[in-house]
């Protein structure tokens, strides 16, 4: 397989100047906004997507990209990878050329994302699948300890306040980091480090600053994640398809609080 690294360091912020009132004080200053950016992914040689994002890791972006809505399970599936930072492009190449357009046909779904809006899961396929079967149990203690950790790593949201973050963890540490301006994207560059790396993730639980939707959910559940863990909210189809999947779905980890909502007895 023929795979190149993003050789250029991109920016992650741009700096504007801004009023700022506080009070009856008004004043001009210098301020740091995130960098929103378009990324397309080609597919095979034909445009697949186009996806806005924080334009780092856009390998990784793209693997996870690909793997979550269906179009590869594993890297050695790739035949090339080449990111384009400075053309806002990725190509990808894979070895089995069949059945895309099958994969293509009546799959695509608008979704509820930021950064993004488009996916290609069917959500029907989707309920219909195995539950996971997986043991995995943590403590509510590591939780918010996991939490407070990545609160703390968050640079580019500390920054700037514009972006999501999400996290792969075992029960010792925080394995991968990834920031982005949507809370797809952020899990997208985990799952495409995952794959690069060959992490198993089965046994493993996922973090997200992010809303708990039901595209994020099924992101997780093709990985076998049997627990996923935020600071926002979840969505109704998304504690369905936890309940019907098996995953532990746990939102609104603040301080010393939590909310379980699917299969609580992996919390402990």
């Amino acid at each position: 397989m023929v795979l190149e690294e993003e050789a250029v360091t991109v920016k992650r912020t741009a700096e504007k100047n801004i009023t700022r009132i506080d009070g009856d004080r008004r004043e001009l200053v210098a301020d740091q906004v995130v960098i929103e950016a378009p990324l397309t992914i080609y597919l095979n040689g034909s445009e697949l997507v186009t996806l806005l994002c924080t334009p780092e890791k856009i390998d990784y972006l793209a693997l996870g990209f690909l793997r979550s809505e269906g179009f590869i399970t594993a890297m050695d599936e790739i035949q090339s990878l080449r990111p384009r930072p400075e053309e806002g492009l990725v190509e990808v190449e894979l070895k089995d050329q069949k059945g895309l357009e099958e994969k293509l046909f009546g799959k695509r779904t608008i979704t509820s994302g930021c950064g993004k809006g488009t996916v290609f899961y069917n959500v029907l396929d989707s309920l219909r699948s195995a539950p996971l079967t997986g043991t995995l149990k943590i403590s509510a203690a590591r939780i918010w300890e996991l939490n407070g950790e990545l609160q703390k790593i968050a640079l580019l949201f500390k920054t700037t306040g514009g972006v999501h973050s999400a996290a792969l963890v075992d029960s010792e540490k925080l394995l991968y980091f990834h920031e982005d301006i949507g809370r797809h994207n952020a899990v997208d560059k985990i799952i495409g480090e995952c794959l690069l790396n060959s992490t198993t993730t089965g046994d493993k639980a996922l973090f997200t600053s992010g809303r708990l939707s039901s595209e994020i959910l099924l992101k997780a559940a093709k990985l076998k994640i049997q627990l996923i863990v935020s600071r926002a909210a979840p969505t109704s189809l998304s504690v369905e398809l936890a309940e019907a999947l098996n995953i532990t779905l746990v939102g609104f980890v603040r301080g010393r609080r939590m909310n379980i909502y699917s299969h609580p007895w992996r919390v402990f």
